[in-house]
């Protein structure tokens, strides 16, 4: 009877290691897979020329890009998931700009990027709003929102999340609120 309760005492650290081992695992096959959605819903990457992994909460970008800005609106897209603790950015640019000009539009359209992100997320996370039914656009600077809602409270709450986002210079506000 001893030798049994020893046998056990001894196997309950092997399998308390296995199962934290698990939760970091699954943890990072968490975060892998929320950085493979969150660059393949956005439009201006190709996601299909990236690939993420993850250890420990560190996620390593590799693979082609056609520009700079879209290396690092990769970076920027993934360092903003929850539970990433820090982004190696090993990506290819295969085609890199060379002007000046060029760098500065790439610039611009990586900030409306962000912009657009950053305000459709909030909406989407704003329990109070139906961000499913608004269409956000950015153009250097100038967020547009579209669709229809189902009270003035909410466009009023909509358009209120969007001046307050950074970099916003101004909003346009091409909401309807739904007859009652």
């Amino acid at each position: 009877m001893s030798k049994t309760a020893i046998a056990l005492a001894l196997m309950v650290p092997v399998f308390t290691v296995s199962a934290q081992d698990w939760k970091d695992d699954a943890k990072d096959a968490w975060i892998d897979g929320k950085a493979e959605t969150v660059l393949l819903l956005n439009t201006n990457l190709n996601n299909f020329d990236i690939n993420t992994d993850v250890t420990e909460g560190q996620v390593t970008l590799t693979g082609q890009v056609d520009s700079d800005v879209d290396k690092a609106l990769a970076s920027e897209l993934v360092e903003g998931i929850d539970g990433v603790k820090s982004v190696k950015n090993k990506l290819t640019v295969v085609t890199p700009k060379d002007s000046n000009a060029d760098k500065a539009q790439d610039g611009q359209l990586l900030t409306d990027t962000k912009i657009t992100t950053v305000v459709k997320t909030r909406l989407l996370f704003e329990p109070e709003v139906s961000g499913t039914s608004i269409d956000v656009s950015t153009k250097q600077g100038v967020v547009t929102l579209n669709g229809t809602l189902d009270t003035s409270a909410e466009r009023d709450l909509a358009l209120a999340i969007a001046r307050n986002t950074d970099d916003v210079k101004k909003v346009v506000d091409n909401l309807e609120v739904a007859d009652s």
